[in-house]
């Protein structure tokens, strides 16, 4: 797994932008010279994710901002489309970047895939949160059971002090 003082994984992923238009980007290049919050979640729409996960970071926005975070960026294994009516449904634009890391690469990557295909889902990526600054590991924290006790923006903040 992916550990403090690691250089996050150069993948590239797509993103549809609010005005519909699509573009591909690079891991290394949207985290480089920047602190950013990351964090993953086992899916779109899923009931923690979307209850409680995200709409967290929505609403702690202002203050992580404050702290000196330039992005919050949101990563699910799930394709861009998805992701992108998931962005439009929590209304996240200018506060959560949504990222779809559609094959699973830079959740593998990072190891942090998780198999629930006993649930029908398949692999998925555990529930976590980081701090990147310039592309390197800061913190990471990955949630030991239900819940985003540990994962959520509040928990985030704390550990930002």
């Amino acid at each position: 797994m992916i550990a403090v003082g690691d250089r996050i994984p150069s993948v590239k992923f797509k993103r549809i932008l609010a005005d519909g238009s699509t573009v591909e980007l690079d891991t290394a290049t949207e985290f480089a010279g920047k602190k950013v919050i990351l964090f993953g979640l086992p899916g779109p729409f899923t009931p923690t994710c979307h209850a409680q996960h995200v709409p967290s970071y929505v609403a702690r926005h202002d203050e992580l901002a404050a702290k000196g975070v330039a992005a919050v960026v949101c990563m699910a294994v799930s394709d861009h489309w998805v992701m992108r009516a998931w962005a439009d449904a929590l209304h996240t634009d200018g506060k959560v970047d949504m990222l779809a890391d559609g094959n699973g690469e830079l959740t593998r990557a990072m190891g942090l895939e998780v198999d629930l295909s006993g649930a029908k889902m398949g692999p998925r990526c555990r529930r976590f949160s980081s701090v990147i600054e310039d592309g390197v590991v800061k913190s990471i924290e990955v949630e030991p059971g239900k819940g985003i006790d540990v994962t959520g923006a509040d928990a985030c903040l704390t550990r930002l002090g």
